[in-house]
């Protein structure tokens, strides 16, 4: 059985989202023994209750779990604790995202990935995933000239390119890292006096990105994302915004 741990904040969270924080308290249960691989989780709805939060925040916890391996789904039957062995996917504990300098880390873990990812896609790309890569830029495009331009773009762009690399293993593993990444990027358009210039420079690095590919140059294409992480991580520096707790103030090296 779920045991609750999870205490009713008196004030709005600023330290860690209720989501987190629920995933968490699983996450403990489960690793710690407390609840049995095969064992049936509670329905959202009890979740909900036990915990009182809503079922938007039980959905976000499960989904998290899920995508960590922690949790298979049943047809017909709801989640289930997954046996815990070494093929679980990569995972980020919440905590481990508290402040900017975690952040970061995960940022370079993206930055070697993406730069490889980039070259094969302009090694590997068919004419269709080259048409996509170019389309998920036309749609930032149109986003952008109506103002409406969020992550979602940037983070479809990315997946274009990852989904050209010939290696299904490339777009799951960028998936699992955006989770982590996507509070941090909305982070750094919240502030209203850097968020144009956030937006076109981002759009400028991926059109770098996107060029290489399409002429089929791998170094470039490499070199090209390897800046764009670099100029990621500026951005978030530069945000004068806080991530999850405080934002660090020493400044990372990144090569």
């Amino acid at each position: 059985m779920i045991r609750s741990s999870l205490q009713s904040p008196s004030q709005p969270l600023a330290n860690q989202r209720l989501s987190d924080q629920l995933a968490d308290d699983l996450r403990r249960q489960i690793e710690g023994g407390l609840v049995q691989p095969g064992e049936r989780l509670p329905t959202e709805q009890a979740l909900a209750a036990q915990y009182a939060v809503s079922r938007t925040v039980v959905r976000e916890a499960v989904s998290r779990l899920r995508s960590s391996g922690l949790l298979v789904a049943r047809q017909g039957s709801g989640m289930f604790v997954a046996a815990l062995d070494a093929a679980r996917p990569l995972d980020f504990d919440s905590s481990v995202l508290a402040n900017l300098g975690a952040v970061l880390d995960v940022v370079e873990v993206r930055r070697a990935l993406e730069s490889e990812v980039a070259a094969l896609a302009a090694v590997r790309a068919t004419a269709a995933q080259r048409a996509a890569i170019q389309d998920a830029l036309a749609l930032a495009d149109a986003s952008i000239a109506s103002g409406s331009a969020t992550v979602d773009e940037d983070l479809a762009f990315h997946q274009a390119v990852a989904e050209a690399a010939g290696n299904p293993q490339f777009p799951r593993l960028l998936r699992h890292l955006e989770q982590y990444l996507r509070e941090a990027m909305t982070v750094t358009r919240r502030n209203e006096s850097m968020k144009q210039d956030f937006i076109t420079q981002v759009r400028q690095e991926h059109q770098a990105i996107a060029d290489a590919i399409l002429a089929r140059d791998a170094d470039a294409a490499r070199a090209a994302a390897t800046r764009h992480m670099h100029e990621a991580a500026r951005r978030l520096h530069d945000s004068d915004a806080p991530i999850r707790r405080t934002a660090a103030t020493a400044k990372r090296d990144t090569p």
